[in-house]
């Protein structure tokens, strides 16, 4: 019980930081623009500022954006070493920060430091500090983070810039909460709240309050928390109107119910998030996160009908943004959700997945939560499982140790600490090494999971096609069973009609002729009546019985009813047209299994196809027989495509692959407004032809 309590916390802590780390990451990015100063302007600043304005559009590429931007910084290089220089040099750093460039914002950014430095520029060395810090922080280099927003906040407190400080205040408060340094995160957050609250700024405000809910939740203050999160959500109902709601914040007292167990209360924040009008398009991230906690909150109500479908479609969002953080989430979730279900192979694939996309985010919380799932969903494996958490833990909490004892040195700087900042670059370098091997490592274990499930796959694939072959010939088989009982009952009765009834009928007209010697009058007459009777029951139990008899040596063409019927089905439930012409003295019965069954799967995927895609009116099949070669046309009277510029997909990938198996190959005619055909042409060993007597009718 009381791991399930631990785990519980943990998901709901990492669903609120994940929430609200996104909270203002637009509004950080603006701000921060905002925050380097304007420079004076002249001709050679304007092109300048024109390029680094062009480096911001995001309708050209990523590469002709850099490119202005190499442009402003070799003219910013050439001009006077001055504080335009230095806040020109700040704003291209923050650009290249931006785009992502790593190798060239460390290069401007520490060159943007040295000139500030000896020019002087005070609030130029804080927002580039301020920069440097959030690039470590998305690094994960947490103290060296904590010391850059440290020293940019001193050097905007020394300013009296009220905002800037706090913004750091708040920053250094997110680091602190990601080594669960409660009290410290709340000490700054207070700080910073104090610093904006006259400013009236309600954008920050309501990020500060949301961030208090957050610390208030991690102490255990769920209360606390709550009123944190309303009092937030009070400062963003007070924003201009031009600027949007921030509806993490509505997430996050969702969240926060949750962890407060009061399920019931959480539904109407994610449900109200989900049904905002266009809120998939324009924040899938914020939507996928709201649909998983709705699906969360009814797993512990244990109302479990929708569940599965919404933690699939969150985990599938988040699949395609990419974010491996909240994929492992989703997989976890999925994994409770098999376990609640007494489905424990799905459950181990999920957490398994889950493990994997949390060692690949580098989220040890998620981590530990995994395990103890392990730990329940297989308990051969639960020991094993339970020591690696515990192992984890230890290393997890002297790690946060070590680092709370960095920020505490930083908070309360002195001149030994600055001593020592050598030793921690060395160890920065270690742990950089160290993360870059540990990513090399994951990699290759995603290299080697992916290939094995590739093999599994393909063994799957194959085994597949194995089946349909032998239902397809079982099929066929059975055909020939059915047909063969009712020739042989054909020929039955024909024999006992022959044998049996036409011998007696012959009987009886020999005695009546005898009797017909009599002289009676009207005896004769009826008796010649009679035997005129018999006569023609015997001429039509003759003529029966010779059809039943050819009839019972008639062929039934099975693989060709096979294929009519497929033609025919489809045709009529498109209300279209089919033709099918084959040569009838051909007994098609004698082609391999092999070819029959791929054939009818290939003839299945372009009937499929032309209903679909080609709009037309007719479909047309032909069998032929050249030499040693079975050829097959497929065509419809559709739209037709121009073939060189149509993605090839999965159906035509298929039926190349058939066609290898088959040692043939095919072509394809078509052009807009002509239709389309396919030729088959595929080697067979002689077909025999029908007797006669056996063509099908």
């Amino acid at each position: 019980m009381k791991a399930s309590i631990y785990i519980f916390k943990n998901k709901i802590v990492q669903n609120i930081l994940f929430s609200s780390l996104f909270i203002f990451f637009c509004a950080c990015t603006n701000n921060k623009e905002s925050t380097h100063k304007k420079t004076n302007s002249t001709p050679t600043q304007d092109s300048i500022s024109s390029w680094i304005t062009n480096s911001k559009n995001k309708k050209i590429s990523k590469q002709e954006r850099l490119a202005f931007l190499e442009k402003a910084y070799l003219k910013n290089k050439r001009q006077p070493k001055d504080s335009i220089a230095s806040q020109t040099l700040s704003e291209i750093s923050l650009r290249y920060s931006l785009l992502k460039d790593t190798l060239w914002f460390r290069k401007t950014n520490q060159e943007t430091i040295v000139l500030a430095k000896k020019v002087q520029d005070s609030t130029t060395i804080a927002n580039s500090y301020w920069d440097l810090a959030n690039f470590l922080d998305d690094v994960n280099v947490k103290d060296s983070a904590f010391f850059y927003y440290h020293q940019a906040q001193k050097i905007f407190s020394a300013k009296k810039n009220n905002y800037g400080a706090g913004r750091m205040l708040k920053e250094m408060a997110w680091i602190q909460l990601s080594i669960n340094d409660n009290t410290g995160a709340e000490i700054n957050c207070t700080k910073a709240i104090e610093l904006i609250k006259p400013l009236k700024n309600y954008d920050a405000l309501a990020s500060f309050y949301s961030t208090m809910g957050v610390i208030a939740s991690n102490l255990g203050e769920q209360e606390k928390s709550i009123s944190y999160y309303e009092e937030a959500l009070k400062y963003d109902n007070n924003k201009p109107k031009n600027q949007s709601p921030n509806y993490n914040i509505i997430n996050n007292l969702g969240i926060a119910y949750t962890r407060d167990k009061q399920y019931s209360k959480t539904i109407p924040y994610f449900t109200q998030l989900i049904q905002i009008d266009s809120f998939y398009s324009k924040n899938p991230g914020l939507y996928s996160t709201a649909l998983n906690n709705l699906a969360y909150s009814n797993l512990k109500l244990n109302r479990l009908d929708s569940v599965e479908i919404n933690l699939k479609k969150a985990l599938k969002i988040r699949e395609n943004l990419n974010e491996t953080a909240h994929i492992s989430a989703s997989h976890c979730n999925l994994g409770e959700y098999y376990l609640t279900k007494k489905d424990t192979i799905k459950a181990l694939q999920e957490l398994k997945l889950s493990e994997v996309y949390a060692k690949q985010s580098l989220n040890n919380d998620r981590l530990l939560q995994v395990l103890e799932l392990l730990a329940l969903a297989n308990p051969k494996k639960a020991a094993d499982y339970r020591l690696e958490h515990i192992q984890l833990t230890d290393s997890l909490q002297k790690e946060e140790r070590k680092i709370r004892n960095k920020f505490a040195r930083i908070r309360f700087e002195t001149d030994e600490f600055i001593a020592e900042n050598l030793l921690l670059e060395r160890q920065k370098q270690l742990w950089t090494g160290i993360a870059i091997g540990s990513i090399l490592l994951l990699i290759s274990i995603y290299i080697i999971v992916s290939q094995r499930a590739k093999n599994q796959k393909l063994r799957f694939n194959q085994q597949q096609q194995a089946k349909n072959q032998e239902v397809f010939d079982l099929m066929l088989a059975q055909k020939q069973k059915v047909e063969q009982a009712k020739r042989q009952e054909q020929k039955r009765i024909s024999e006992e009609l022959h044998d049996g009834v036409l011998g007696k009928m012959l009987g009886a007209r020999m005695i009546l002729t005898g009797l017909n010697k009599k002289i009676d009058d009207e005896s004769i007459a009826e008796k010649a009546k009679a035997i005129v009777a018999l006569k023609n029951v015997e001429g039509e139990v003759r003529s029966i019985s010779h059809e039943l008899n050819h009839s019972a040596y008639q062929k039934i063409p099975n693989f060709i009813n096979s294929i009519t019927e497929l033609l025919q089905s489809h045709a009529k439930n498109a209300k279209i047209e089919q033709e099918f012409n084959f040569d009838n003295t051909m007994d098609w019965d004698t082609l391999s299994g092999d070819i029959k069954i791929n054939v009818y799967r290939m003839i299945q995927e372009c009937i499929h196809n032309s209903i679909k895609h080609a709009n037309c009116n007719k479909v047309y099949l032909i069998f032929e027989i050249h030499k040693s070669n079975f050829e097959v046309t497929v065509g419809d009277d559709g739209q037709g495509y121009v073939l060189n510029k149509e993605k090839k997909g999965i159906g035509l990938r298929n039926i190349k692959s058939r066609m290898e198996k088959l040692n043939g190959h095919f072509t394809v005619d078509t052009a807009p407004g002509r239709g389309t055909s396919f030729f088959f042409n595929i080697p067979v060993s002689d077909v025999s032809k029908y007797e006669e007597s056996e063509i099908p009718a």
